[in-house]
Formats: C-alpha cells, sequence, structure tokens
C-alpha cells in the first residue's frame, strides 16, 4: 500500500503529470471555469504546487493519504493534484456525507488529514474530529473559530518544485464505492490504471480536443466525474465548465452560456436537461454529443436528445474498479441504442456463467451471463478487504455482477446487476425491460423497477415513479399500460408514485432503499396483491 518514490529513471509515472505538462504546453489556455471565473492552466498549476507546499510542511509525503471533502470548483482540482504531486493518495468523499458517516471513511482508510471546503464543515469538520484527525478548509473566509485555511498556509511556505515520481503500482486513489448493493468499499486505483485509462480514452474512444468546452457537473468526487471529465479533458486541454450543484436548468444556462461542446451526464442528468429544456428551449447549436454511463440510459431518453440537441449520446460502461470505462460506443462509430458499446483498447470482457464463482467459466457468443472484465484498467483490490478482492477478481477477471449478452461483432448490452434481477414464479424478470416500458410513457420522468418479497409467487415486481412536470398519471393507468406490453409475468403489479428517487453519489437508484421502504410501510406479509399470476 504504501508509495515510495523511485530512485531510478524509469518505470515512473505520476497522475499529476496531466496537470503539469499541460499547463507548460499552454500556460495561457483556460483549464476550468466556475461561476464565470476562468483560471488558466499555468495558474491552476502553481496554486496547486503552492497547496503541495503547504501540505509537506504539515508533514504530508509519499503515500499518505489525504480525503477531500470539496464540491465541483477549483479547488477540488487544486487539492487533488497537491496530494497526487507530493506522491500521496486521494480519498475523495461524497458531498452529502454526515459526520458519522465521514468518521467511518476517514478511518478505514487511514486518512491523516481532510481539506474541507467551507461550506461542508459543518458535517466534516464533526467527522475528522471523531476521528481524530487534523482539518484545513479551503473556500473559506478566514472567520474565527474555522479550521486553518490551506490558502492561507500556502502564502506562507514554498511551493513544490515538481511533483514526486511513483512506481505504476502504486496506489493513487482510494474511492468508496456507491454501495448499490451493501456496504462501500474503499477501492484502490494506482498511477498506471489512471494514466493508461485517460490515454486510452483520448486516443479512439471519446473525442475530446484541445480548446473544447467539457461540461463538469458529474460530481468530481466520483470515478466517473474525476477520471473522464478531470483527468482526460485536462490531459487534453480542454476547458471544463464546471457546474457546483447541478440542476436541468443551470446546465443548460451553461451549455448555453459557455458554447459547450461535449456533455457528461448519468441518464437522471439527461431527463433533467431535457425537462429544463421543454421552458427553456436549446439554442447552442455547438454540442457535438454527449457521453453517458453510470446506469442504463432509456432508449426514450436517448430518442428525445437527439430530437432536441440534434446530437447522439454515446453510452458506455464501467465501474469503480474498472477506472472506470469498460466498454463504449466509441465517438466516430454510429452509436448502436441500446448497447454500452464494445470494449475499449487493451480491455477484454467476456461473458462468464453467473452461477459459478469459484472459476470463471465463459459463455458462447450470445448467451446470458454475467459480466467479466480483465485489463490494464482494473483496480489494485478493495482495502483492508482481501476476502472481497478474491471473490471479485478471479482467473484475473473482475467479476461485475451485471448481466449481459455479446454478439457476434463484439457489441455489449446490460440486462441487469445479478442481484437485481426479479424471480417471479420461477421466471427470470429483468427490471431494466420492464423500466425501458414505463419510460416511454409520456406522463413518465423516472422509473425504477424492482423486487420485493411474496409468499406465493416468491418475488412480486413494483416499481417506483416519478411522473413528469404538470401530469398525474395513476398507479391504475401505469398498470395498464405495462401490462399491455409485457408478459403475463414481467408487469409490476405494484406502481408508487413518488416525488424522487433514491440516488447513490454515480446517479444509480438504490434499489435496495426503494425495497426497505416498501418493507417498512407495508411489512413482507402485506404483499399479496391481487392480479393473478
Amino acid at each position: 500500500m504504501t508509495n515510495t518514490p523511485s530512485n531510478v529513471a524509469f518505470g515512473t509515472i505520476n497522475v499529476a503529470a496531466i496537470l503539469a505538462e499541460s499547463a507548460a504546453r499552454s500556460p495561457e489556455a483556460v483549464a476550468l471555469i466556475v461561476n464565470g471565473e476562468e483560471t488558466t492552466y499555468g495558474s491552476l498549476w502553481k496554486q496547486t504546487r503552492a497547496y503541495a507546499g503547504a501540505l509537506s510542511a504539515r508533514g504530508i509525503g509519499p503515500g499518505d493519504r489525504v480525503a477531500v471533502l470539496i464540491p465541483n470548483v477549483a479547488d477540488f482540482a487544486r487539492a487533488y493534484y497537491a496530494i497526487l504531486a507530493l506522491g500521496g493518495i486521494v480519498v475523495p468523499l461524497h458531498a452529502l456525507l454526515k459526520a458519522t458517516e465521514i468518521e467511518l471513511v476517514l478511518r478505514d482508510s487511514g486518512a491523516q488529514l481532510l481539506i474541507c471546503a467551507a461550506p461542508l464543515l459543518e458535517e466534516g469538520a464533526a467527522g475528522a474530529a471523531r476521528a481524530e484527525i487534523d482539518v484545513v478548509s479551503v473556500m473559506a473566509p478566514g472567520s474565527t473559530g474555522e479550521p486553518p485555511r490551506l490558502e492561507a498556509e500556502a502564502a506562507t511556505v514554498s511551493p513544490i518544485a515538481s511533483y514526486v515520481l511513483c512506481r505504476p503500482e502504486d496506489t493513487a486513489t482510494i474511492l468508496y464505492t456507491s454501495g448499490t448493493t451493501g456496504k462501500a468499499k474503499g477501492s484502490l486505483g494506482t498511477h498506471f490504471a489512471l494514466m493508461e485509462q485517460v490515454h486510452v480514452l483520448l486516443t479512439g474512444t471519446f473525442d475530446v480536443r484541445a480548446g473544447d468546452k467539457v461540461f463538469g457537473g458529474l460530481p468530481l468526487f466520483h470515478t466517473f466525474g474525476q477520471t473522464c471529465v478531470l483527468n482526460a479533458g485536462l490531459r487534453a486541454g480542454a476547458t471544463i465548465v464546471l457546474c457546483p450543484r447541478f440542476t436541468g436548468e443551470a446546465a443548460l444556462e451553461l451549455l448555453h452560456e459557455h458554447k459547450v461542446d461535449v456533455f457528461f451526464g448519468v441518464p437522471t442528468m439527461y431527463a433533467a436537461l431535457l425537462e429544463a429544456a421543454k421552458t427553456n428551449p436549446a439554442r447552442s447549436g455547438r454540442l457535438r454529443y454527449g457521453i453517458s454511463g453510470g446506469a442504463s440510459l432509456p432508449l426514450a431518453v436517448l430518442e428525445q436528445f437527439r430530437e432536441v440537441f440534434g446530437v447522439e449520446i454515446h453510452e458506455g460502461y464501467g465501474l469503480t474498479e474498472t477506472s472506470p470505462v469498460a466498454s463504449f460506443n466509441h465517438v466516430g462509430i454510429k452509436p448502436r441504442p441500446g448497447t454500452i458499446g464494445t470494449p475499449i483498447w487493451g480491455v477484454d470482457i467476456s461473458i462468464a456463467r453467473p452461477e459459478v464463482s469459484d472459476s470463471i467459466e465463459l459463455l458462447p457468443t450470445g448467451e446470458l451471463g454475467e459480466l467479466v472484465i480483465r485489463g490494464h484498467n482494473l483496480f489494485k483490490g478493495y482495502l483492508n478487504h482481501p476476502e472481497d478482492t478474491a471473490e471479485a477478481v478471479v482467473d484475473g477477471w473482475f467479476r461485475t455482477g451485471d448481466l449481459g449478452t455479446k454478439d457476434s461483432d463484439g457489441y455489449l448490452r446490460i440486462l441487469d446487476r445479478k442481484k437485481d434481477m426479479i424471480i417471479r414464479n420461477g421466471y427470470n424478470v429483468y427490471p431494466r425491460e420492464i423500466e425501458e416500458v414505463l419510460s416511454q410513457h409520456q406522463d413518465v420522468l423516472s422509473v425504477a423497477v424492482f423486487g420485493i418479497p411474496h409468499e406465493t409467487h416468491g418475488q412480486e415486481i413494483a416499481a417506483a415513479v416519478i411522473a413528469a412536470p404538470g401530469t398525474t398519471p395513476t398507479s391504475e393507468e401505469l398498470t395498464a399500460y405495462a401490462k399491455a406490453r409485457l408478459a403475463a409475468y414481467k408487469y409490476p403489479r405494484i406502481i408508487t408514485m413518488m416525488p424522487e428517487l433514491p440516488l447513490g453519489p454515480s446517479g444509480k437508484v438504490l434499489k435496495r432503499e426503494l425495497t426497505a421502504l416498501h418493507m417498512n410501510n407495508s411489512g413482507a406479509a402485506a404483499f399479496n396483491p391481487g392480479g393473478g399470476n
């Protein structure tokens, strides 16, 4: 785990080189725009080196773990690259965590310091105190009683000259998985995996160019925003237009104001953007394409986006453990709707028999099974969880827990999470198929389908639906709509209208929370609805 700077002139690497080298090439180019304020590459690297000097004065060095609790503002980039430049390990924290949750991550990761944005100090400082570690603030006005300010400390010490050279296998980040199926674990990302991911994304996967305006609304504490937007964007020499607090209206305004070229988002963000465009029509005309990941993109959203914005959404697939992108509908090739594209360069994705856990038994082309991945993009393992690592990585393949197929052209389709699959009366039911049908209803904004225990059928199919603004669809109406389009064993017998869905940091719906909500509200014995077999 400990990072040790190499004393040799080969086999060295550091993710911080992304910013350092782009600053050397194009110091006057704009790297970041936040709330109308521009920061050039040269200034960002200078500020980063100053932050690193302050952290070094606090004793932070190679292998030390520093937690970061900062929203999508320039200080995230400064802190992120400053820690990496020292050979340290970045532990990004979800901006909505409470003090007790922050304490757990700080203790589990072994963080020695928390860098916290002033607006988040109420929970951040309390979590750091519980974990018995120091906290320094950024974005702070310097009020009495607040923790020390990193900006002030940086002004009193010498900046570092450059970044520390690390070994390729050294840990760069500890990213806590969203925990959609259980307790979150720290995924160890290496300098090599993160750098190689960026280079592969920029050479034939994405199309991000120097001078492009890239939308930065994905949370930077999450692997999607961190690698695909921040690291890839700065490596390309693009300008990242950061959105500190995402709403559809805020995103649309930034697209218009800054003439954004590439939009990165998860499906819920695209749905919100389309909703905003109903009252503030798209008028930019510069957008080249969108990139979607984090969860399955409903075909209805893809088609509406093409109609409203006149461009394609390229959908891909990945996980925190795969740095994150593993497959993609490569830009330059017409995307195949309903697929997650083909494996990126240097990565293998195959379909394995899901019920075999102690070895990888690959299935023939076209058969349904579990997606397994191997390649340069794999993580190093789960921190403090060797048993989970051994269960997840078998025969050199990472078991994703996702069920899908691979066709003769190499295109992959995801049906569902292995643990999300519903078995009703012995039949396998895949929630995504039902979600696709319900999402085509004109009054449905968003939908999540999940299983609940049933004394007769084993599991019953339930759906949580968010209605489109200004509409009032009924559960009975939506049930009839689904029944007319799905086999009798597939359509949902229970549909609940909700104001919002519980989401993880990557935008995935936390279906276990929906199941728990239903169980708490009604009790297991109550779920014996009518509707026949």
